[in-house]
Formats: C-alpha cells, structure tokens, sequence
C-alpha cells in the first residue's frame, strides 16, 4: 500500500489543539472539497506532484525525526486507501497522531480504531462554499482530545458557527476554535463577537504559520 505525499516536513503546528508544539506533517494529494478560500489547492488535483511512500516508509520518516506529534493532513487525509494502518502504526511508534479532516468524511471506522488518533474536523461555512457537504453526525464520536474549527471570512459565518456550535453542544464534547479567513475579517471582530454572544469555551486562533513565515510560504 502506497500514499502520494506531496510534502512532508517538521515544524509547528500552526493551530488547533497542539498550536505551539513541534510536529511532523505529511500532506497527501487529492481532496473532495473545493473551498474557495483554500491555501492548499494545488495538492488537490491528481497532477500535483508527489512522491509515493508506503506506511513503513513514511514511519520512518516520521521516527527519523524524533518529534512525538504527527499531523496527517492534505488534501484530505481520509480519503487516503490504507490510512488506518498507516495512522495505527505510527502511534504503535509512539507517535500523537492528528487528523486534519475536512468534515465531509465519516469518521466513525477511524474513531472506532484500537488506536485511536486525535481529529481537527472543519465545519465548512458560507464563505468556503461548501457548507452542504458537512457530516454533523460525525460530532456524535468526538472526544475531549479532538476538536472542531470554523473558519470564518464575515459575520454571517460566525453567525452560523454559533448555530451550529449551541445545536450539537460542541464545547462539552471537544475543544472549538474560530479562525479568521486569512485577510478577509478583521480577528477583532470576531473578539467582539464572542463577547456579545458570551461564546465560552470557544477560542480564537490564528494561523500562527502564516504570521511567522507568511500566508503563501510551503513546508513551514
């Protein structure tokens, strides 16, 4: 079984629950989401370049760098044939192993693994355009390790990930998050917005990556 990578690289990890700490990332080509606002389109097609690596390959990649956390990311990693195996045999390697999916895919077979690994699910909003594929029944297996991100580009979206977030009571099962569309919203905004609507347990974030290194720089 092999996987197209189109990067691989250690860094930090740039948000949700690990922001801060050091990580590996593998990112895998082809996704089933176009969102309009989309930093990473060019690895969704399948003319993207990329290598293919079998799980023992990208396992020892990821041990040749002696970092504990590994983000699988794309793309969209789900999509992946064989990413079950790959995921539990990174974390038999005893690596923390994070999920960055869209939240268009059932996640219910990987949640159900002997080794589980932690999910960064998406709730697409009006700005990516690709609200009607999201798959709420997923929130039913989330876990305090695991957490849900609305990226938000106006007002009517974190309208709408208020909705969402008040009707599945998503702060009791995981950690929640807003992060701005990257230039299109101003984060004070949605500072005033949180506040007016008394949203605890929700947390901003940033991007940090893009704030160190620049929205449009790769491998970082």
């Amino acid at each position: 079984m092999s996987f197209a990578v189109v990067e691989k690289f250690a860094s930090i990890n740039g948000e949700s629950l690990k922001a801060g700490e050091l990580a590996v990332f593998i990112r895998f080509r082809g996704c089933n989401l176009n969102c309009s606002y989309c930093d990473t389109s060019w690895a969704n097609t399948e003319a993207a370049p990329a290598k293919m690596m079998t799980a023992e390959e990208i396992c020892d990649y990821a041990d040749s760098t002696g970092i504990k956390n590994v983000t699988l990311t794309g793309g969209e990693p789900l999509l992946q044939e064989g990413i079950d195996e790959l995921i539990e045999r990174l974390i038999d390697n005893g690596h923390c192993v994070e999920i960055e999916t869209n939240g268009s895919i059932d996640i219910e077979k990987f949640s159900k693994l002997p080794l589980r690994p932690a999910f960064t699910l998406d709730y697409k909003l009006g700005a990516s355009g690709m609200e009607k594929y999201m798959l709420t029944d997923n929130y039913q297996y989330l876990k305090p390790g695991d957490s849900v991100k609305f990226v938000s580009g106006s007002i009517a979206d974190l309208e709408r990930a208020c909705e969402i977030i008040r009707q599945f009571d998503l702060t009791s099962k995981c950690s929640v998050y807003i992060s701005p569309v990257f230039g299109q919203i101003d984060p004070a905004d949605i500072v005033d917005f949180l506040t007016a609507n008394r949203m605890n347990d929700v947390r901003l974030q940033l991007q940090m990556h893009k704030f160190i290194w620049g929205p449009d720089r790769r491998g970082v």
